[in-house]
C-alpha cells in the first residue's frame, strides 16, 4: 500500500492548488482524479479562454449562510497572488469588463492547467488520472481504496466540486464523504443558471429568443446591471445567472429594469415632444425593436398624444423599469455553473478548512457553502480556499 503525508481527491482549480502548496511545504501529496484529465472545468470556463479571478473580489460577492466564512482565506490568499502565478507562467491575460481576468486566446484556460500541474510536478507532488475512489476509511490514518490500488495518507482532502455540470463528471461525492464521517450539510441547489418560466410567460418570451439586452435584475438588496438573454425556456444572461443564486425558494420573484438607463418618467417627456409617436418608438430606442414591441403591446397601442398620463407611467413602472418576473424553476444542475450550499461551514476552520471535529480531513472549493458571482469570483474562492488547506494538509 503507498502511503503519503496527504492524499487530495479532486484535480480541479482548488485540489491541485491546495495539492501544489501543501507540496511546497515538503509534502508527500497524492492527487487522485476520476477523470482522465486534470482540470475538466477550467478547461470549459470562459468559453476556453478561463475567467480566472476577479479584481474586486470581496467577501460580500459570496453567498453563503455564513457570510463572513471566506474572509480569512480571501485575505490571506488574494486574486493578486493569483495573478502573481499567472504572470510568472507567462501567461498572457486581459480585462474583460466589471473586472473579469480571462487568458488570451482560444482554448488559453489549457495553459492554466498547464501551470498547476508544472507547479505541481515542481513540487513533486504525484497525480493519478482516471482513478475512481471506491471507499475511504479512517483508523490512524485515512485509508483510500481505489481502482489504481489502495493508499493512505495522515490528511485527506476533498476537492470534487459539486452537483454542476454532471456531463464534465460532476457528483455529489463530496457530500457523500461529509455524510460519512458526521459533517453537516446546508441545501444544495444549482447556482448561475439559466431560469424557465410558465407557458403563460413563454408565450412571448419564446418569440424572443436569441434577443439579448442590458437590464438591471434585482432580488431583495442585491441587484445586477449587465446582460439577458432570451432562450426558449426563459431567461438566461449574465445578470440573470447572477439572480439567479439569490433566488432560493419556489415561486421567489426578481424585478427586471428593461431600460436601465431611461428615466422613470421618460414616456411622458417623449408625449410632449412627440404626441404623434408610438411608445414602442421611443422604447425601442433603449433596447431591441423585438423587445420594445412585446413589452408596450398589452398598454399603449394608440400613440403617445392619445394615451392617459396615467397609463404611461403604469407602463413604465410595471412593464419597463421594474417589471416583476415569478420564474417556475431554472435548467438545472446539467447548465448551473456552481452548486449552491454544501458543506457547512459551521464545520469547517475558517482559517485552514478542516473539520473541527476530524482531525486530517479537509473540504475546499465549490463542496463548501461559499457560492462567488459570476465572473471569476468562484475560481478565486477554489484558489483560496485550496491554498488556506494546503497550509496545513
Amino acid at each position: 500500500m503507498a502511503a503519503y503525508d496527504s492524499i487530495i481527491i479532486g484535480a480541479g482549480a482548488a485540489g491541485l492548488y491546495a495539492a501544489l502548496h501543501a507540496g511546497k511545504r515538503g509534502r508527500r501529496v497524492l492527487v487522485l482524479e476520476h477523470n482522465r484529465e486534470a482540470g475538466a472545468k477550467i478547461l470549459i470556463s470562459g468559453g476556453g479562454r478561463c475567467n480566472f479571478t476577479n479584481l474586486h473580489c470581496a467577501p460580500d460577492r459570496f453567498i453563503s449562510a455564513n457570510p463572513h466564512f471566506a474572509r480569512s482565506a480571501l485575505a490571506r490568499h488574494t486574486q493578486h497572488d493569483v495573478i502573481a502565478l499567472v504572470r510568472k507562467h507567462g501567461v498572457d491575460f486581459y480585462e474583460k469588463t466589471l473586472g473579469q481576468l480571462f487568458c488570451e486566446g482560444a482554448r488559453s484556460s489549457q495553459k492554466i492547467v498547464r501551470m498547476l500541474l508544472e507547479e505541481c510536478a515542481a513540487y513533486g507532488v504525484s497525480i493519478e488520472l482516471g482513478c475512481a475512489v471506491r471507499s475511504v476509511t479512517k483508523l490512524e490514518r485515512f485509508r483510500v481504496e481505489t481502482s489504481a490500488g489502495s493508499f493512505e495518507g495522515e490528511t485527506l482532502c476533498i476537492a470534487t466540486g459539486g452537483l454542476s455540470i454532471p456531463k464534465l463528471g460532476a457528483s455529489g461525492f463530496a457530500f457523500e464523504i461529509a455524510t460519512q464521517f458526521g459533517v453537516p450539510l446546508r441545501p444544495r441547489r444549482p447556482g448561475l443558471v439559466p431560469l424557465t418560466f410558465s407557458e403563460a410567460d413563454l408565450a412571448w418570451m419564446r418569440a424572443l429568443s436569441g434577443v439579448s439586452t442590458e437590464v438591471v435584475a434585482t432580488a431583495g438588496k442585491v441587484a445586477f446591471r449587465e446582460a439577458a438573454l432570451f432562450t426558449h425556456r426563459g431567461l438566461s444572461g449574465p445578470a440573470i445567472l447572477q439572480i439567479s443564486s439569490y433566488l432560493d425558494a419556489p415561486g421567489q420573484t426578481f424585478t427586471v429594469d428593461w431600460a436601465p438607463d431611461a428615466a422613470g418618467d421618460f414616456l411622458l417627456a417623449a408625449k410632449r415632444a412627440r404626441p404623434q409617436a408610438l411608445a414602442k418608438t421611443i422604447v425601442a430606442q433603449h433596447m431591441p425593436e423585438r423587445l420594445a414591441t412585446a413589452l408596450c403591446a398589452a398598454y399603449a397601442p394608440r400613440a403617445l398624444g392619445d394615451t392617459k398620463d396615467e397609463a404611461l407611467l403604469t407602463m413604465t413602472l410595471h412593464a419597463l423599469k421594474s417589471a416583476v418576473l415569478t420564474p417556475t424553476g431554472d435548467e438545472g444542475y446539467a447548465k448551473a455553473e456552481v452548486t449552491v450550499g454544501g458543506v457547512d461551514t459551521a464545520a469547517l476552520s475558517q482559517q485552514t478548512m478542516e473539520v473541527r471535529s476530524l482531525r486530517g480531513l479537509f473540504f475546499v472549493g465549490e463542496a463548501v457553502d461559499v457560492t462567488g458571482w459570476l465572473g471569476g469570483y468562484n475560481f478565486q474562492w477554489a484558489w483560496s480556499s485550496g491554498w488556506a488547506a494546503g497550509q496545513a494538509l
